[in-house]
């Protein structure tokens, strides 16, 4: 069930009114039953593995905390890593590997006969697998209890505001939120009303417009080069930020609806005047959780400056593999770790303070980065990064005779110019928002406006969102990882 779709604009008053409705005991029930009737919504079968994750979480959960032998929680926390990471394997990483060995041995000229399983990928397998992980270490590491109510820790593992794609949630901020009671609050459930709006901004007025020309480039590359592959990846920047941050502003949106608050998962990003900020900005649920379960148990920065390097490298590597079976994605962040241990090499000991030709130098390297996380192989992305400027010899011509070739092939696939400029428009709407909202609560200052400035504002926020909406329903990016 899609956020953008009309199942889930049924769903939703629905579960708002149950919720509200029913005594407060009863209510984690509501999110129970109305979080799994989310999932299965995709495919009844994957309920049986976040269901086997849970069970296994809660009961390791329980037998790390019942013991104070060191060698037998050890050996608890294991067997819950290694049966929630296997499951996790088997299902996203196991074609990639084979395929992988198979064709390092072909290149060893040694014959193997290919062995791949016909997998779907269960949606949001990821995001649920490390939130029971990181549920398991915190009560190893003594920083949570583990809970006895199954039920309510089954509710924190597939609250569906958040199940699919995130944000990453932690035990302390949901499941004591799961526990406690909740009572109506007005200016609350509007606060999560105007972000769903925003969030279907986002999605709909922007990721899904400019989709179709990514779509487009990136999916016939050998008709292209120069400047329509500089728009497209530049594009694609605006699409995946836009795609993913509006759906954790619909999650965080419907979430603050049941009295619920979730992480903050974006903030500005590509106003970012370092490689480091930018992931301090970005992901914020993926990044911090790489940072205290992996980057820190290596050493973190508690190391010698080449360790610290290695441990970076590390984690980025990690994290890009975590996104994807696809060396793409591991190379994508395999750049990312190797600018980060660049810039840090060259701030030592100067102050770090915001500016113009930072944010634009991050914001170019970042979209760099994006060809590897984009392009459907290597040899494609290393086609993107050969040809990019192709012709720039010439300025004019290269600009002129890109847009013109851009426009041709959009209008023979019945795309229009009109709508790549409508997204240009939302696109410099939503870098102002950003901008702003580095130093202030935007929609409190909104708030601050008359009334009627305020209705306007929010009229036009609905009419863009339901006149881009004609496009059709769009699967979210972050759905595939």
């Amino acid at each position: 069930m899609l956020f953008n779709s009309n199942a889930f604009y049924v769903f939703l008053p629905v579960v708002f009114a149950l919720y509200w409705v029913m005594p407060q005991k009863y209510r984690w029930g509501v999110l129970f039953v109305s979080s799994y009737y989310f999932y299965m919504s995709w495919n009844v079968k994957y309920v049986a593995l976040i269901l086997l994750t849970t069970v296994i979480s809660y009961g390791a959960a329980l037998l790390i905390e019942s013991t104070d032998r060191g060698k037998l929680r050890k050996t608890y926390l294991t067997g819950a890593l290694v049966i929630c990471l296997g499951v996790l394997f088997f299902f996203k990483y196991f074609n990639f590997l084979t395929g992988s060995v198979v064709e390092l041995l072909e290149r060893m000229a040694i014959p193997v006969q290919p062995f791949t399983l016909n997998l779907m990928l269960p949606v949001g397998i990821s995001f649920y697998t490390f939130q029971t992980l990181s549920y398991v270490i915190d009560v190893y590491r003594g920083e949570a209890k583990a809970t006895r109510h199954f039920g309510k820790y089954a509710t924190f593992i597939s609250f569906f505001p958040q199940l699919v794609a995130g944000p990453i949630e932690r035990t302390r901020n949901l499941l004591p939120q799961i526990e406690r009671e909740h009572t109506f609050d007005c200016d609350k459930a509007i606060s999560g009303a105007k972000l769903i709006a925003w969030g279907f901004f986002k999605k709909i007025a922007i990721a899904d417009t400019i989709s179709v020309y990514v779509d487009l480039v990136y999916n016939q590359l050998s008709i292209y080069q120069g400047f329509p592959l500089v728009v497209a990846t530049i594009l694609f920047a605006f699409q995946i930020y836009c795609d993913f941050s509006g759906y954790s502003d619909i999650a965080v949106g419907v979430a603050r609806l049941l009295d619920i608050d979730l992480m903050e998962n974006f903030s500005s990003p590509y106003w970012s005047s370092s490689i480091r900020e930018f992931w301090s900005r970005w992901h914020i649920s993926l990044s911090t959780w790489f940072r205290d379960y992996v980057y820190i148990p290596l050493g973190g920065n508690r190391v010698g400056p080449w360790r610290q390097r290695w441990n970076l490298m590390v984690t980025f590597l990690t994290s890009g593999l975590w996104h994807g079976a696809n060396w793409t994605y591991v190379l994508w962040g395999g750049i990312h770790g190797v600018g980060q241990c660049l810039e840090n090499l060259w701030s030592q000991g100067k102050r770090k303070k915001r500016t113009w030709y930072g944010v634009l130098f991050t914001f170019a390297f970042v979209c760099f980065a994006w060809i590897f996380f984009r392009a459907n192989s290597i040899s494609d992305a290393w086609y993107v990064v050969t040809h990019l400027f192709t012709g720039i010899s010439h300025p004019r011509a290269y600009v002129v005779d890109g847009i013109l070739a851009f426009r041709g092939s959009g209008m023979t696939n019945g795309l229009g110019l009109g709508a790549l400029l409508q997204a240009a428009v939302c696109i410099l709407v939503l870098l102002a928002y950003d901008f702003l909202a580095l130093r202030q609560n935007v929609w409190a200052r909104l708030g601050r406006l008359s009334r009627p400035v305020c209705y306007v504002l929010y009229f036009l926020l609905l009419f863009v969102v339901l006149y881009s909406r004609q496009l059709g329903e769009y699967e979210f990016v972050y759905f595939q990882f």
